[in-house]
């Protein structure tokens, strides 16, 4: 087990499960000392006996203490508890994610939004082996719902757009995420062989919530961390984690399945990144460099028009000055103009994009 401490402030117990109710723990780690939250907390599946398949055989359903309360009221009074804490210790500009299902994500949703968290998006965690309706009295039940929140109304928060856009296959991702369930061999099992949990997350979910929304070295907590999925994943993506359970068998699964994992090496952590997320580099600085002089002529990539670097690091047209943008925005007759992938230069007959020499500027910085 890590451990950070801050001066005045509770020990941070970084990469270890916290035995006891998810409630009183949070309470007694400090404020603004993690970067995520990923909850997945009791369903509420409100269930009245047993269930059985049409063979009369028995299923093993969701039936464990730990999903059973009294009332709504108690479920949200639950909620509520649990959330305030959440909120409580995320950092400025970190990020809950909370998942369900249709008993009970919609309370969810309302009292995230009642204490002033900002919901980002809610995904649907379509199943693509659900298991069926037994009884075929309803539709088959084949998603879950996961909702993303920002502590509040223009909080910052990790988005690695770039690096779920990777993921698929190059195209922005979309909110319906096409996942399997837990099954065979990712299955956790206890001593008899039987399923140690009965809603055990598959990793597939948490390594796509970890690599879109958090960094290497991020603290994720998990206030319900079962068998430990989240740990799993966060310790091999290079993520800190803090896992809070209340159940001995459960706490026993995990700590085994966590220990087996292996941390990928740094390379294999780097993700794609977006150009906006590059450190800004102002035109002004190529005059100011050298790299472009005052007087020089750069052309439109199209070749229709031509413009003069002054030594403000503002172009000069035919009728128009400003910036790189504005300047190439007005002879375009367009709203607006990436000047930076629009002008280009030569150097010795050859026309260079001027972006290329912001991208020798990054690399220094970067280096530095």
């Amino acid at each position: 087990m890590t451990t950070v401490k801050t001066r005045g402030a509770p020990t941070l117990p970084v990469n270890s499960i916290i035995a006891g109710d998810c409630i009183e723990a949070m309470r007694a780690l400090p404020d603004a000392s993690v970067d995520l939250v990923f909850a997945d907390p009791p369903y509420n599946l409100q269930l009245r006996g047993a269930l059985h398949r049409p063979d009369n055989s028995l299923v093993d359903a969701v039936d464990d203490a730990w999903d059973a309360f009294d009332s709504f009221a108690a479920y949200d009074a639950f909620t509520r508890a649990w959330l305030t804490e959440a909120r409580r210790l995320l950092k400025p500009g970190g990020a809950l994610w909370v998942i369900g299902s249709y008993h009970n994500v919609f309370r969810l949703g309302a009292e995230l939004q009642n204490q002033g968290f900002w919901i980002l998006n809610d995904v649907v965690w379509r199943k693509s082996n659900p298991m069926p309706n037994f009884r075929g009295k309803r539709l088959a039940n084949a998603h879950e719902t996961l909702i993303w929140a920002s502590r509040g109304q223009g909080a910052k928060y990790t988005f690695n757009y770039d690096a779920l856009k990777a993921l698929n296959e190059g195209v922005q991702m979309r909110s319906d995420w096409v996942l399997p369930i837990c099954t065979g061999g990712e299955r956790e099992k206890d001593e008899s062989g039987q399923k140690a949990h009965p809603t055990q997350k598959p990793e597939s979910l948490l390594h796509r919530v970890l690599v879109g929304t958090t960094n290497p070295g991020d603290v994720v907590l998990d206030p319900f961390f079962g068998t430990g999925t989240t740990g799993a994943v966060a310790k091999a993506l290079g993520r800190d984690w803090i896992g809070i359970e209340r159940d001995a068998g459960y706490r026993q699964v995990a700590e085994r399945r966590i220990a087996k994992v292996r941390r990928y090496d740094a390379e294999a952590l780097r993700v794609s990144t977006s150009k906006r997320a590059e450190p800004r580099v102002a035109f002004g600085v190529l005059v100011e460099r050298g790299m472009l002089r005052p007087g020089e002529e750069l052309l439109s990539t199209n070749g229709r028009h031509r413009a003069k670097v002054r030594a403000d690091g503002t172009l000069a047209g035919p009728d128009v000055t400003g910036s790189i943008h504005q300047v190439g925005a007005h002879l375009e007759g367009a709203p607006s103009c990436n000047g930076w992938t629009y002008w280009q230069f030569k150097r010795d007959g050859v026309c260079v994009p001027i972006d290329l020499l912001r991208q020798q500027i990054r690399a220094e910085m970067q280096a530095g």
